[in-house]
């Protein structure tokens, strides 16, 4: 999660000239206040984040979810991840009021994040934020989930309302944390069939990812007809990737960003976020294209001139790689096809498909 990453995928698409294209516009973020922040999350958390994060000491890190591990402590903690929340804020404040169709704020994301304990690189869940700043306008909101690991943070804050849909294709929590996700987790109350879960088996690549995506998440957002959507662009599903064990290369990252914004112009409000990533040319590559997408720009074959990113290919897209033995395939195909008939058998029938 080194903010390294933001530098790389925002030079190589000024560097590319997506930030040119018409109707383009940089924005500077601002910190999120503290209001904000207690729209989800407890007031003694939030303090607590402030201490620590500006140097002092408390005796129970732990239990909030500090430490060694995913979540240690540094200077400058609350400003950074206070920052990183309101740029989400500021996206949903652009879109919300119409003054732009779709806002991207690639620090964003941060989808583990609970009310009370940081999660998974995550201190405070920005996506849950703004959603609930949108849910006080009067809106529906569709939440589509593309990060490797399940969006649990944002599952639970609207596990119990059919004001929210969330969709999160995710790697199985059999091997992969948080360890949820499974498609029986489909909501409570009023929620019941809102939260829709599609887990899927490590070697998972594009063409299989893109039938579960396609089986899945069109007709659901269709049917539910939100007022806005909210996608979080994990691309640690990256073949790549040092952390996890999909096998989805930038173009078929690529190619499910584009079906995103297809329905975000027929929504008309769309506020994208990034998420988990950790390899570096994966992350600058694909959320590059991500923006290209959004923009409505031409991607080049080659990455341009003057770009000074991290060891990968020279290319947009990655190379073809060697494919997996064929019997393993078709138990990751079936893995997924069980997962598309679980969420047909639980979750359709809610929205009458």
């Amino acid at each position: 999660m080194k903010p390294v990453r933001l530098r790389y995928a925002y030079e190589l698409a000024r560097l590319t000239g997506f930030l040119d294209a018409p109707g383009v516009a940089v924005v500077e973020p601002r910190p999120a206040t503290d209001d904000e922040l207690y729209l989800f999350h407890e007031r003694e958390y939030v303090d607590v984040v402030r201490h620590i994060g500006e140097g002092g000491n408390f005796a129970d890190e732990i239990a909030r979810g500090f430490g060694p591990g995913d979540n240690p402590v540094y200077p400058g903690m609350y400003a950074a991840h206070t920052l990183a929340a309101g740029g989400t804020m500021v996206a949903a404040e652009l879109v919300a009021s119409g003054a732009c169709d779709v806002a991207f704020n690639p620090a964003g994301g941060l989808h583990h994040a609970l009310p009370g304990r940081a999660s998974g690189f995550c201190v405070f869940n920005d996506p849950v934020l703004a959603i609930k700043r949108m849910l006080e306008k009067g809106m529906r909101v569709a939440y589509i989930d593309i990060d490797c690991h399940h969006g649990d943070g944002v599952q639970y804050a609207f596990y119990d309302t059919a004001r929210v849909l969330t969709i999160s294709l995710h790697e199985s929590g059999r091997f992969l944390f948080p360890g949820t996700g499974d498609v029986s987790e489909t909501g409570v109350g009023s929620g019941l069939g809102y939260s829709v879960n599609v887990p899927l088996a490590p070697y998972t690549d594009d063409e299989i990812y893109s039938y579960a995506f396609d089986s899945v998440v069109p007709p659901l957002v269709r049917r539910y007809q939100p007022d806005a959507i909210f996608t979080q662009l994990g691309i640690d599903t990256h073949t790549g990737d040092p952390i996890t064990h999909l096998r989805l290369t930038t173009q078929g990252f690529a190619a499910t960003v584009a079906k995103l914004a297809e329905l975000g112009a027929e929504c008309g409000r769309w506020v994208a976020m990034g998420g988990g990533g950790y390899n570096l040319s994966a992350v600058a590559r694909g959320w590059a294209m991500a923006f290209a997408a959004m923009s409505g720009s031409a991607v080049p074959d080659s990455l341009p001139a003057g770009y000074n990113g991290p060891d990968g290919p020279d290319s947009f897209a990655d190379p073809p790689e060697p494919p997996i033995d064929a019997g393993i395939h078709e138990q990751v195909r079936a893995f997924a096809e069980r997962s598309v008939e679980g969420v047909r058998d639980l979750v359709f029938p809610t929205f009458g498909l």
